[in-house]
């Protein structure tokens, strides 16, 4: 971009870590996500959910939950976007205790819970019997 005299902003940013998202590539959405003070850029929720969600496809749960309690302290309200990324990281690293907080923190801070969020708890449940506690 700079060859081409464009200035990356943060929907740029934004923009690159929903495609290591979706290539799995959860090193470099932190790597970008980082760079942005460097560049001046005030991280988006988006941002930080592309990330997240980078960090679930990479098996790395514990990242992705350190992402999400680190966003109250750069002043961003977590999305249902950036929970239900953080309840299928947990779900990925088999940790139901953890998805469960996640689902009674969403309603602490009146996040609205789907099909979505719902899914990413089940996931989770890795016992039969938690499973059919969601269903009833």
């Amino acid at each position: 971009m700079p060859g081409a005299r464009v200035v990356p902003n943060e929907i740029t940013y934004s923009a690159a870590s929903s495609t290591c998202e979706k290539g799995g590539q959860w090193q470099l959405a932190l790597k970008l996500l980082s760079l942005m003070p460097e560049a001046r850029l005030v991280p988006k929720v988006i941002t930080y959910s592309a990330a997240i969600s980078a960090c679930e496809k990479g098996g790395q749960w514990q990242l992705a939950l350190g992402l999400l309690s680190s966003m109250p302290g750069m002043r961003m309200i977590p999305s249902q976007i950036s929970y239900n990324a953080a309840v299928f990281a947990c779900a990925k690293g088999v940790q139901c205790e953890l998805a469960l907080d996640l689902l009674g923190l969403m309603t602490q801070h009146e996040v609205m819970r789907d099909r979505v969020t719902y899914n990413a708890v089940l996931d989770a449940a890795f016992d039969k019997r938690m499973a059919a506690h969601f269903l009833t």
